[in-house]
């Protein structure tokens, strides 16, 4: 399996980014290709696109080391720093027209999120200090203006200048509320990836780039121990904000909105992607930690939340998308990245707790994988199939949500881990 997901992350995914979207003309990653092929060059470019884009290739470069990848992950950082940052306020932009220029400008902390993923995914790879302290820089954004000190958590998003906006939706398909289960569970992962990085840069006690943002972290001085606290103290409140807050206890799924003060919203919603995605990343966030009582305690809950995921498996090994259990919808497409995420949270169980059982869920889902939606003719995954098993050539195969992310990671994940 992670001889077919190495070929498939290099052959498949990453060949179809470095072939087919890379902007030559404007710069940085083209914004869509849509489902039947066809490229858009004047389509918006997303935050959330090129920050998975970035994350993508500097992970793809430190594990295998192909000088590809860490070309493509240096167009795609130098790309965000240049276009993506808010010089004047801070952040990142939305979106940009396809030119570069700022075309939606609220600050989404979804989308300041990823940057810091993809930043600091970098930073690990190459011992680069201009994204270490661009990451940081982002992180102290986060906990300026997104932070919530009367009732804990992270609210959704501002305005550019970090004003109260009235829709702080993620998405058209998201209910209007001002704390979500998604937001925060991509917080969680950056903010761990932060620490990870910091953590490791402390042990080398290296980093080859000058500062220039104000010397955060001068040449020759190791991570500052007040600086790992204070990652560490955000890292430790993400894991009870998931443990105490957005944890159903009484179904052990993840409830999804939220008003200021924790009160659920929105209705009974079940999103199975969400679940399986978020056992394995709560998981991780308590190891990079590093607290045995941490951990002791997100151990015996990931198992209830990624059998809680359960619900939304086929026969097959696939996983449906997700449930309003209000008025009976269900949402049973099959999703790229809900099987990808499929893939990894069950290996994971398999991986620290000797359970056959999840070890076949993975390897079923990998099947259908192979058989469903990597595209074989033309590069990258389908969006989706349907539940007739016909396919989804309706939404993207490169665009705003669709980007070498979940799929990658999936098969990084594989090829990193010992079972």
């Amino acid at each position: 399996m992670k001889q077919e997901m190495q070929d498939v992350l290099q052959d498949n995914i990453l060949r179809f980014w470095l072939d087919k979207m890379q902007d030559q003309e404007h710069g940085g990653f083209y914004g869509r290709i849509d489902g039947s092929g066809v490229l858009h060059p004047e389509a918006e470019k997303g935050a959330i696109l090129n920050a998975r884009i970035l994350w993508s290739f500097s992970a793809a470069y430190r594990v295998l080391g192909n000088q590809e990848y860490l070309d493509a992950a240096t167009r795609a950082k130098d790309y965000i720093i240049e276009h993506f940052i808010d010089k004047e306020y801070g952040g990142v932009y939305w979106s940009l027209d396809y030119k570069g220029e700022p075309l939606d400008t609220k600050k989404q902390f979804y989308a300041i999120g990823f940057a810091i993923y993809g930043l600091t995914e970098y930073a690990r790879a190459t011992v680069d200090r201009e994204a270490l302290e661009y990451a940081l820089d982002l992180y102290d954004c986060i906990e300026e203006h997104a932070f919530d000190r009367e009732h804990n958590g992270y609210i959704e998003a501002c305005t550019r200048e970090w004003g109260e906006i009235a829709d702080m939706r993620l998405s058209e398909l998201d209910a209007n509320y001002p704390k979500s289960q998604n937001t925060h569970l991509h917080i969680i992962e950056p903010y761990t990836n932060l620490l990870r990085c910091l953590k490791e840069l402390r042990a080398q006690e290296s980093c080859n780039y000058v500062p220039v943002l104000g010397s955060v972290l001068p040449v020759g001085v190791t991570v500052p121990v007040e600086l790992l606290a204070r990652v560490e103290g955000s890292v430790r409140n993400l894991i009870e904000i998931f443990t105490d807050y957005i944890l159903n206890p009484e179904t052990h799924h993840l409830d999804l909105f939220f008003e200021m003060d924790w009160t659920r919203g929105a209705g009974r919603l079940e999103s199975y992607g969400h679940d399986i995605e978020c056992s394995w990343l709560m998981h991780e966030a308590a190891l990079v930690l590093g607290d045995q009582k941490v951990l002791d305690k997100v151990e015996k809950i990931i198992v209830q939340v990624a059998k809680a995921s359960e619900k939304g498996l086929r026969p097959d090994g696939s996983m449906i998308h997700e449930a309003n259990l209000d008025t009976g919808h269900v949402d049973d497409d099959l999703h790229w990245w809900v099987q990808a995420e499929n893939v990894v949270g069950w290996y994971d169980i398999y991986q620290y707790y000797g359970d056959e059982d999840a070890l076949k869920k993975a390897v079923r889902c990998w099947q259908y994988i192979k058989e469903n939606l990597v595209d074989t003719i033309n590069g990258e995954w389908f969006w989706s199939r349907h539940p007739d098993g016909t396919l989804n050539t309706v939404d993207d195969k490169a665009g705003f949500w669709k980007c070498p992310y979940h799929n990658s990671r999936m098969c990084l994940e594989i090829i990193e881990r010992n079972a």
